[in-house]
């Protein structure tokens, strides 16, 4: 009969990285899948953490990597493959790979976290990875000097939009409210930089470009005037999608997508956990990605010991 392990955790950002480092301290026989070459989740690509307790000012990759190195000195098991079928099999959970690899667990943990969501306008697609792209602190530097426009309105819009005005000749802020929704300090450095244009209570309705962006069409939704804007390009920071559709038919959901489950993580599937920004939840941070990641190996522990 194939291995059976304690848990299986998929997914690696700090939620599972969290968890891999609280099983193997229990010494639970532990697997991690890890879809991307790289621990670390959305955090990798974060210029700076500066609300991380007791670490200021760490970047994003520096503090992924910190996380995985933790877990590494336990010599966790972790391994690279995307999930694409989760199926129960007489309460033994089954992860299926792409090279369809089967792996089984006792109890899982889904820590898959959320993917940038797209404005789904003409030439998004078209253009990706060509002016259009959803990490300013990925690709900012491909737009020193160059003029950018970044949509959103929420903490990771502002900040995006702070840190490409420190490259940028100039940065178009497009947000379809007339205030933000980023944290106040956020909103203030904002504000003060010169090289930034805010345009409120709008919406990109296409973008334009051959090879590479070269314009953006936006409508003012109050006023339902369009205008052109020339820009080399554009960051799209308007909020994530959960990564759950591999889990839709299993585990119950919310209407976004996201895997209805407590502080405890448990789901209303038995020894099925979610655990960071999979689940719902009132706020998405590392912080609460951590503790997601210890409570869920405490649940673990629980169900294992009532089999």
């Amino acid at each position: 009969m194939d291995k059976i392990y304690d848990v299986i955790i998929i997914g690696s950002g700090p939620a599972g990285l969290t968890a891999a480092l609280y099983a193997g301290r229990a010494e639970l026989d532990t697997i991690i899948i890890e879809k991307a070459p790289l621990s670390g989740g959305q955090i990798i690509n974060t210029y700076e953490v500066d609300n991380y307790p007791g670490i200021p000012g760490i970047s994003g990759f520096e503090l992924a990597t910190k996380f995985r190195e933790h877990c590494d000195r336990l010599d966790m098991n972790f391994i690279t493959g995307e999930v694409i079928s989760f199926k129960i099999e007489d309460g033994i959970k089954a992860a299926t790979l792409e090279d369809g690899t089967v792996y089984r667990g006792k109890t899982s943990i889904i820590a898959t976290g959320a993917n940038p969501r797209k404005l789904m306008v003409e030439g998004e697609e078209k253009l990706a990875g060509m002016g259009v792209s959803y990490c300013a602190t990925c690709d900012g530097a491909f737009f020193r000097n160059k003029i950018t426009a970044i949509v959103g309105g929420g903490d990771v819009a502002v900040e995006d939009a702070i840190f490409l005005a420190r490259l940028c000749k100039k940065v178009y802020v497009i947000h379809r409210r007339n205030e933000f929704r980023a944290e106040r300090s956020y909103i203030n450095k904002l504000m003060s930089l010169e090289n930034v244009e805010i345009i409120w209570d709008s919406a990109v309705k296409e973008i334009k470009g051959k090879e590479q962006v070269e314009q953006i069409t936006i409508k003012n939704l109050k006023t339902e005037e369009s205008m052109e804007l020339d820009v080399d390009g554009i960051f799209i920071a308007v909020g994530n999608t959960p990564s759950s559709e591999v889990y839709k038919d299993i585990i119950q959901m919310d209407s976004n997508g996201y895997i209805i489950a407590g502080e405890n993580c448990d789901t209303n599937i038995p020894g099925v956990f979610a655990a960071g920004d999979i689940r719902t939840k009132e706020l998405r941070q590392i912080i609460t990605a951590a503790s997601d990641g210890a409570n869920s190996i405490t649940a673990v522990e629980k169900y294992l010991n009532t089999l």
